[in-house]
């Protein structure tokens, strides 16, 4: 008796520091595997016969995570996060994002009311990351937007709205992890989906709306920015420049929206009366290091450069105008670009970047007036399909085309048919 209490009681004071609350799900796991080994060895030291997974159970049976274990995790106060979970005050869309993403990774669950009443109704905001090609820390701003537009619409309609990251997890595994969920319904980022991912995500049977994707045919609801618009204000506003020779800067990774800006590229160049040249046409990889890297190798070759570029994000933008100054190019005097975004370092670039702004908290506003929606209605809802208009920030990389303001051609590209 007196073998197993000393167990107990050395085992809980070691093992409660090694399984305290992590803002990290996989050092939350190593440690709780160090934790059953440490049992392991003082059991047999001790020669208890107390099953080490039963001392485990007992020792992490610990109280649920409170608002002060959130607040530690995320790097902010308590204070902060009463307004977060309540959908109140004036609050970064970073910090907001930070913080909800800890609370659904500590898994916290907020108490209910002295009265007995049940807790608000939650919705849950998938956040999917397949490839982390373009839904990584380049775009954590992005995301943050979302959530926070997502967020305050939640709080005002009286729902909780919970943040699960899915990180290069399988689509059957994230399916699989909506069973039983206590969610009314579901957001999905769709940044990364294929057709096939929509419909599974989908199959698990609760009210869902799609947001950063669109597929015209699918029979589902979506709320996505209107690419075709905004690569018009683009295009149109390099030929007000005197540009005749526009290129793009594509990118090879697998995403709806990218597809659809490089469709809306030769769509509108024909609708503008505007050639394509093959040679002005290239694609990048979409992440930061990856844009610098290709367009770096690309300029090895000496191409002959058009003279404005319209990137399909920020983020290849700044590598593709990184790569650029390192071959002495100048932005705009000698090519001129415009990326797609508005990300906060673009307003801060040198110089200043032109890119085209959408609402991302508009669109988190209608995902969630969308879901509650689909949620309250008494029968079937129709497939909602929603574009959300673009603008145009003009800033300092594009300029007016005069002879000095362009790197002259070193040959001549054949022009392409618009596609």
């Amino acid at each position: 008796m007196f073998a197993v209490f000393k167990f107990s009681k050395t085992c809980v004071s070691l093992v409660k520091k090694i399984t305290r609350p992590c803002a990290s799900r996989k050092r939350a796991k190593s440690r709780l595997r160090f934790a059953y080994k440490v049992v392991l060895y003082l059991a047999t030291r001790l020669r208890c016969s107390t099953p080490p997974c039963e001392a485990i159970s007992l020792m992490t049976d610990r109280k649920k995570p409170t608002l002060r274990d959130i607040a530690d995790a995320a790097g902010v106060s308590p204070a902060t996060v009463s307004l977060v979970l309540n959908g109140k005050g004036e609050i970064s869309g970073t910090t907001r994002a930070r913080v909800l993403e800890t609370t659904a990774r500590l898994e916290y669950r907020p108490r209910s009311s002295k009265g007995g009443a049940e807790p608000s109704d939650s919705l849950r905001f998938l956040k999917i990351s397949k490839h982390a090609h373009t839904v990584n820390r380049d775009h954590s701003h992005f995301i943050s937007d979302y959530i926070d537009g997502m967020s305050v619409e939640a709080g005002r309609r009286g729902y909780a709205l919970e943040v699960v990251s899915h990180e290069e997890q399988s689509i059957d595994a994230i399916v699989a992890s909506l069973a039983g969920a206590s969610a009314r319904g579901i957001i999905a980022l769709g940044t990364e989906l294929s057709e096939a991912d929509v419909k599974a995500i989908q199959s698990a049977g609760l009210p869902t709306v799609f947001i950063d994707t669109f597929f015209d045919v699918l029979d589902a609801t979506f709320v996505n920015m209107n690419n075709e618009d905004a690569v018009f204000q683009v295009l149109s506003h390099f030929k007000g420049r005197q540009f005749s020779r526009i290129g793009f800067v594509a990118s090879h990774v697998d995403t709806t929206n990218f597809r659809l800006r490089r469709e809306a590229f030769f769509k509108n160049m024909h609708r503008l009366q505007l050639d394509v040249r093959e040679a002005d046409v290239v694609s990048f990889e979409s992440t930061l290091d990856g844009a610098y890297a290709d367009a770096m190798a690309w300029l090895k070759g000496r191409p002959n450069l058009a003279e404005c570029y319209f990137c399909t994000n920020d983020v290849i933008a700044y590598g593709f105008i990184k790569a650029l100054r390192e071959h002495n190019i100048r932005i705009p005097k000698d090519v001129s670009i415009i990326g797609f975004d508005n990300l906060p370092l673009s307003a801060t670039l040198d110089p200043p970047l032109t890119t085209i702004d959408v609402s991302k908290r508009k669109i988190g506003y209608l995902a969630v007036a969308m879901l509650d929606d689909l949620i309250n209605a008494s029968e079937a809802q129709p497939a909602v399909k929603i574009l959300v208009g673009a603008r145009l920030i003009v800033r300092a990389s594009d300029g007016a085309r005069t002879p000095s303001k362009r790197i002259k051609p070193r040959g001549a590209g054949r022009n392409v048919p618009a596609v």
